[in-house]
């Protein structure tokens, strides 16, 4: 297999230039954006395997490049570099559309690991559509149902959404969830499932409908109608 090309964008000449030699030196091939701008016209040009996105730039910052490729229907992976370590910052990020979120200053081996986590393909892709309770999941078409009302969702927010109904009864631990939908198979101090989960369930309940996504204190969640 060739080696997956990522996009490292950041304004930092020395973080680009540090960024690029690491990467390089991990297998993969690097191109390199200084601002969001030129981040876009790459995507454009020649669509990566995978983003890595400085959040704070002048002009175009991240949080715009994250939501004019969302919007333009662009999947690739994104995984956010930033100092900014806030809950709210995080939650911006990942809401916006980013897959992954880093804050600074961070170690190589980590970045690198949740590169290699986020192209790797860990669940079998089912074909066909799941059914649970009022809950329609299309596999083949990426498309959601809940009593007949189709639910716009981002592509991560459906992946969580079809590994759940696809262990529909069965309790699924944060890092069970971590593995199977974001390729971690490692120890990640990170609460992105919660945050999605939290997504999901607005989507889910809107109009009054009953929760779909239930916490088990201690163990994960679960889905059941």
């Amino acid at each position: 297999m060739s080696a997956p090309t990522v996009l490292v964008v950041d304004d930092d000449p020395g973080v680009r230039r540090a960024l690029d030699r690491a990467l390089r030196l991990e297998g993969f091939v690097t191109r390199l954006a200084a601002g969001g701008d030129e981040a876009l016209r790459a995507v454009a040009d020649r669509p990566p395997r995978v983003i890595v996105l400085d959040m704070t730039m002048p002009g175009t910052d991240g949080l715009a490049v994250i939501r004019a490729l969302r919007g333009q229907g662009d999947t690739t992976p994104i995984c956010v570099l930033s100092a900014r370590d806030g809950l709210d910052d995080r939650v911006e990020g990942l809401q916006a559309g980013a897959d992954d979120y880093l804050v600074k200053p961070f170690q190589t081996p980590e970045l690198v690991a949740r590169l290699h986590a986020l192209l790797r393909r860990s669940a079998p892709v089912a074909v066909g559509v799941r059914e649970v309770g009022p809950l329609r999941v299309d596999r083949r078409r990426h498309r959601v149902w809940v009593d007949g009302d189709e639910l716009e969702l981002t592509a991560r927010e459906f992946a969580l959404l079809a590994c759940l109904a696809d262990h529909a009864g069965a309790v699924l631990s944060r890092g069970q969830l971590l593995e199977l939908v974001w390729g971690y198979d490692f120890a990640v101090n990170t609460n992105v499932v919660d945050v999605f989960v939290g997504y999901l369930r607005r989507k889910l309940e809107a109009d009054g409908r009953p929760r779909m996504i239930h916490t088990v204190r201690g163990e994960g969640y679960v889905l059941r109608p």
